[in-house]
């Protein structure tokens, strides 16, 4: 592995240490979410499946940030039962962590159509996890949205890595000002950090029991 690469995996283990650090001090449903790291078989299988169909493998930073943690799991919250709002692995202000098998779902060519992205970036972040069809993705450019309801778009990065992604996070929590990554500032219910619109909210029932970390 040459020193650069060396260096983003280091910063993106360092990044991902504090945002889960926090997690685990103030979220512990969130922390609770975090699965285990992927293998390396499931690392290799998902860089393999990349090259042999679209021509690139995995961007260095995102198989470090599996390497950590392999996606997430949503906890059981009685609170939460019927209506379901809070996902507590949603403690991203760009949705939930993607696996390797399920960033690459949406990435690969469909049978007898050609790759529609046009670029090399692969997903790894969703709000809408039943599609996915947007969320952010991670290329050598940096981290920038998504979307593929019809015509495939990706906006330019808005950050030049998932390192600074994450440390951007980080800072959001700890320093402010909580709308520094955008409208949806960080929020604390049941146990989750939840990331939300103040002036326009998407939690609906959820929202009496959300209290701003700022």
């Amino acid at each position: 592995m040459s020193v650069q690469h060396t260096s983003e995996v280091e910063r993106v283990a360092a990044a991902w240490r504090k945002v889960t650090g926090w997690l685990a001090e103030h979220a512990p449903v969130s922390h609770a979410s975090l699965l285990a790291p992927a293998t390396e078989e499931e690392i290799s299988a998902a860089d393999s499946r990349l090259s042999h169909a679209v021509g690139f493998g995995l961007p260095t930073e995102l198989a470090a940030l599996w390497r950590l943690c392999g996606g997430v799991e949503h906890q059981y919250i009685e609170a939460n039962e019927e209506a379901g709002e809070v996902g507590s692995g949603a403690f991203l202000p760009g949705g939930v962590l993607l696996g390797p098998e399920d960033a690459l779902r949406p990435r690969l060519p469909e049978v007898g159509r050609g790759d529609m992205w046009g670029s090399a970036v692969v997903p790894w972040l969703t709000g809408d996890e039943a599609g996915p069809e947007s969320g952010l993705y991670v290329g050598e450019d940096g981290v920038g949205s998504w979307s593929l309801p019809d015509n495939l778009a990706c906006d330019k990065p808005g950050y030049p890595s998932i390192a600074a992604y994450l440390e951007a996070v980080h800072r959001t929590l700890t320093e402010g000002p909580a709308d520094a990554m955008g409208p949806d500032v960080p929020g604390l219910v049941w146990g989750c950090l939840i990331w939300d619109d103040p002036e326009a909210p998407l939690l609906d029932d959820a929202l009496e029991h959300w209290r701003p970390v700022h």
